[in-house]
């Protein structure tokens, strides 16, 4: 597992619609106990549950999970605190999710440009 410093360096979000908890916990670097815990305590991170109850995430709770992440593990939050900050700072986390959107957008994109040139 990564280093809770090393938010950068978790791997790229796939370009699709819908996540299994699996895909999420390794692309958030989280396990899947943690996630559903955190669906409890965050009132922002709801994904669509299909039958028999699995969870599908979407790309933006995708995102919020590494913010999520990113204010407990880097930033030292409590639960109650890093839930406050994402309600309190909607604006904030808003251009949080915008940063990390267009950090994924850019390694997507030289991704596809290393297989053009291939």
């Amino acid at each position: 597992m990564l280093e809770p410093s090393h938010n950068d360096e978790l791997p790229v979000i796939p370009g699709k619609r819908y996540f299994t908890i699996g895909e999420v916990s390794e692309l958030c670097a989280v396990k899947p106990h943690v996630l559903r815990y955190w669906e409890q305590e965050f009132p922002q991170l709801s994904p669509t549950k299909r039958r028999g109850n699995r969870r599908y995430y979407q790309r933006q709770d995708v995102i919020m999970i590494r913010q999520i992440r990113a204010l407990l593990y880097d930033e030292g939050f409590t639960i109650c605190g890093a839930r406050q900050r994402l309600e309190g700072d909607s604006s904030k986390s808003d251009s949080s999710q915008s940063r990390q959107l267009i950090k994924q957008t850019i390694a997507e994109l030289e991704e596809l440009m290393k297989v053009l040139k291939a």
